[in-house]
């Protein structure tokens, strides 16, 4: 038994939202009690104790769209890569380097991802892989790395046809495989969805080879409009726009995630709510990529449930907050619109998505919930208190702030260090596998 407390505590739970002086006790896997320090402390004098220090106990955040694949990119640029529109991106960043990745590869972009999430208190993510070099067996090499630090991860893989047919087949089966090991499996720790990239780059064909080998295992995870492409593509061959297409093909349903969502029209809105389907918004990225800014505020309006990922462009789920909030006020021209949205999205509707996969209250620090704890090292210096938390994560927290990660009842990360993780021997190994990667990709050594 643990007893995380001397903090303020924000449980995300509306009937006991906010403890001033609060704790969190731990039994197994799962949230025992909630509240006063001092009461818990005398209730349970023989439990094993985390110290706040003061800050702010929390629940662990959930990232709702990642991509471990670009983990090796850190300070990378591509020898004559220069791009000016969101498919040259594509071609000549992402898409080159998941053609060299190797299964070594795959894992080192785990580990990297991985050991950062944690570093910023997130404590599950929905990850959407790509290694077209090495395919067969990625999936389950990201498995180990995520088993073995102890990160709540539900996980796809990125079927395409932009490197042929063998390829598309091998994507497909890798889905299917792993999808079928997580049903057997049956972990809270590790589930599967079946992964799409952008429907440009996947026919009818494809699409109908998706829905048969999944076989209705697990939901799809689906890049949808992130560019005009899917939508000039879908109208041009197809005669529809892509979430028609999604709804002809037998993708959508309250298991499907579909990400961005960009360039999708009212009517394809009206779709996704009647489909129960979910959709992940990526602030940061998508202003990176210069692809636009999604009609999140009209989707939520209409009753579609909107979660926050980050797209691999951070792993900071508090700083894709901020960003999601002057995006769409600058989107808007209004500077009084979006908080409540943006609130909403990462701390309601991404533990939404992630209680449909993982079968247990996750973001939530309540009795029955799964013990994924975080402290941040936040010392206000203006009143804090229940009526303004959302305004101190917005305006003063980062996931920087995290000292102490706590997944499924496992202290991981304590006092800014890992426990039981050699990080020095994985960020050693990390660094020959980016060397081996840059060096393939510029045709030189590093």
């Amino acid at each position: 038994m643990i007893l995380v407390g001397n903090g303020m505590l924000i449980t995300r739970d509306p009937e006991n939202p906010w403890y001033p002086d609060g704790a969190v006790v731990i039994e197994g896997d799962s949230i025992k009690e909630t509240g006063d320090y001092t009461a818990l402390k005398e209730k349970y004098p023989d439990a094993g104790f985390i110290d706040a220090h003061g800050g702010v106990i929390m629940p662990g955040l959930i990232n709702a769209h990642t991509h471990i694949y670009s983990g090796l990119a850190r300070g990378l640029s591509i020898d004559g890569n220069n791009p000016t529109n969101f498919l040259e991106i594509l071609e000549g960043m992402w898409w080159a380097i998941d053609r060299k990745l190797s299964l070594d590869g795959t894992k080192a972009s785990a580990y990297a991802t991985v050991l950062d999430c944690i570093r910023d208190g997130v404590t599950t993510i929905f990850d959407h892989h790509a290694s077209f070099g090495e395919i067969p067996g990625s999936l389950f090499a990201i498995k180990d790395v995520v088993s073995e630090i102890g990160i709540r991860s539900c996980l796809c893989y990125e079927v395409s046809e932009r490197d042929g047919e063998k390829k598309t087949e091998e994507a497909i089966k890798e889905n299917a495989d792993f999808a079928a090991w997580a049903k057997n499996e049956n972990s809270s720790m590790i589930k599967a969805m079946f992964g799409g990239h952008a429907l440009f780059t996947i026919s009818d064909k494809t699409f109908e080879k998706m829905v048969k080998a999944n076989d209705g295992m697990t939901g799809f995870h689906i890049h949808v409009a992130e560019g005009m492409n899917d939508v000039y593509d879908s109208l041009r061959n197809y005669g529809c726009r892509p979430v028609n297409r999604l709804l002809y093909n037998g993708l959508l349903g309250e298991k499907t995630l579909l990400g961005h969502c960009i360039h999708v029209s009212p009517a394809e809105m009206d779709i996704i709510k009647e489909t129960g389907t979910m959709v992940v918004n990526n602030p940061e990225s998508n202003m990176g990529n210069a692809v636009g800014c999604a009609p999140v505020l009209q989707m939520i309006k209409k009753g579609i449930p909107v979660g926050m990922g980050t797209d691999a462009y951070t792993h900071d789920m508090l700083e894709s907050l901020k960003v999601f909030l002057i995006i769409q006020r600058h989107n808007a021209a209004l500077p009084n619109i979006a908080w409540g949205e943006a609130v909403k999205m990462l701390f309601d509707t991404n533990r939404e998505i992630a209680g449909k996969y993982f079968g247990r209250p996750l973001g939530i620090i309540r009795k029955g919930a799964a013990a994924d704890v975080i402290i941040m090292d936040y010392k206000p210096f203006t009143p804090f208190s229940n009526e303004n938390i959302d305004g101190h994560m917005i305006f003063g927290m980062m996931g920087k702030n995290c000292r102490t990660t706590i997944i499924n009842g496992k202290v991981i990360y304590k006092d800014r260090e890992f426990v039981g993780i050699d990080e020095e021997r994985i960020n050693a190994w990390t660094m020959e596998q980016s060397k081996k990667l840059w060096g393939d990709l510029n045709n030189r050594e590093y």
